[in-house]
């Protein structure tokens, strides 16, 4: 069973041309190039990764990715043809799972959708050459805390914790690595597979979800420390 890709694009050329080449990998693609139709089509036919382009006519790729979050549970890969960290942090704070600047070279887009696709271990991706299953399930809890790795699900004693995909990447990183830094190039490297550039806001603005999700103090956390000049610490203690 292939994996199964909405391709949310207007410019028609442009679509059809990554369609194709996606289509060459494996990866059957569907092409949709009005917001407004688009925001039904991703809530009725689920499919496994969506394509989203910010500029649509209808709505734009802001108002589908907030529209369909809550009710779409799938991997959302944002297409911006600005680099400004206004449309990348909006686009990650509306629940995007990443996010690639146009005009988007084919091998990047393919391997971008390749590293997503892993950290998705409910989809089909065996269909995908180079996309190998997770390894064996873990688990980890730290006082109240529980995260598992198996079922893709955080849990704050009895209350379940709604993640996206990128959201849960991070934290399963931080709390893998619990008492140890990491650097913002470190969880770049891990989870995108691309270094700090200096700029990238993307692991801030999750960090900030986390925090809010995570019942931690904005003004001085405690379960996700920032250390100044170096990175992030996820605290084995302060679960209570």
């Amino acid at each position: 069973m292939k994996t199964r890709i909405l391709l949310v694009e207007d410019d028609e050329r442009l679509a059809e041309l990554t369609a194709e080449y996606l289509r060459k990998n494996d990866l059957e693609v569907v092409i949709e190039p009005n917001g407004t139709v688009a925001e039904s089509r991703i809530v009725d036919e689920r499919p496994d990764l969506v394509i989203l382009d910010v500029m649509l006519p209808g709505k734009d790729g802001f108002e589908i990715c907030r529209a369909v979050r809550a009710r779409y549970h799938g991997v959302i890969l944002m297409l911006t043809a600005r680099e400004e960290d206004f449309d990348q942090i909006l686009g990650l704070e509306l629940g995007a799972d990443d996010y690639i600047a146009k005009p988007v070279q084919p091998r990047l887009l393919l391997a971008r959708i390749k590293a997503l696709l892993r950290r998705a271990p409910s989809l089909p991706s065996a269909g995908v050459a180079g996309v190998a299953r997770p390894e064996q399930p873990a688990e980890l809890a730290f006082g109240r805390f529980r995260i598992s790795q198996a079922t893709r699900s955080t849990h704050l004693g009895d209350d379940g914790i709604d993640l996206t995909t990128a959201e849960f990447d991070l934290l399963w990183l931080l709390a893998r690595h619990a008492g140890s830094v990491l650097s913002r190039d470190d969880l770049l490297q891990k989870l995108r597979g691309i270094g700090f550039d200096g700029l990238d806001r993307s692991i801030d603005a999750r960090i900030s979800r986390l925090r809010r999700k995570l019942g931690d103090d904005p003004e001085n956390p405690t379960r996700i420390k920032t250390v100044r000049g170096k990175g992030y610490l996820f605290s084995k203690h302060d679960w209570q």
